[in-house]
């Protein structure tokens, strides 16, 4: 009679898969191009500028990430994104001048920064590394330094195929 197989690795209680995925804060993201409030996509007019903001509806954005960017060539003022941010910030969860990408790596590193990681003392972590979210590398440089203070060990990937990254001497 053969023996039975045990997963080993299922059963270990001090192997803990983290998964960042998990902490992906749901809502609506927007990505706002100013080209089309400047002057032939190039150039900042103020008076114009001015008023496309105060005209615009930015109830539309109430609950949403926004990305403020410009798509163009064109040298926006500083001012400009200020005034922009102000705009929305009364509907908006976050604003951020940038790309999705700057966007989900602020909104991570707000959420890793604010973690406990005191459940993790002394476990071997096994950060996993495949998504359906977009998680951006910089959330797993934000993770990593945040768990390897405490951690005894950080693998990456899967239970059955990880990559060690750091093992506590």
């Amino acid at each position: 009679m053969a023996e039975e197989i045990v997963n080993r690795v299922a059963n270990n209680k001090k192997l803990v898969t983290f998964d960042l995925e998990d902490l992906y804060p749901e809502g609506n993201r927007v990505v706002f191009d100013i080209k089309d409030w400047l002057y032939e996509g190039l150039i900042l007019r103020e008076k114009e500028f001015r008023k496309q903001v105060a005209d615009h509806d930015w109830s539309q954005y109430q609950s949403s990430y926004i990305v403020f960017n410009c798509s163009t060539d064109a040298i926006i003022p500083g001012w400009a994104y200020l005034l922009l941010t102000s705009a929305a910030m009364p509907f908006a969860k976050k604003v951020v001048v940038g790309s999705l990408e700057t966007l989900e790596t602020i909104l991570y590193q707000e959420i890793i920064y604010q973690l406990d990681v005191s459940s993790y003392q002394d476990k071997f972590l096994i950060i996993k590394g495949c998504s359906n979210k977009p998680v951006p590398q910089g959330a797993y440089i934000a993770l990593i330094q945040k768990l390897q203070p405490v951690a005894k060990s950080i693998m990456y990937g899967e239970a059955c195929s990880s990559v060690p990254l750091f093992k506590q001497k």
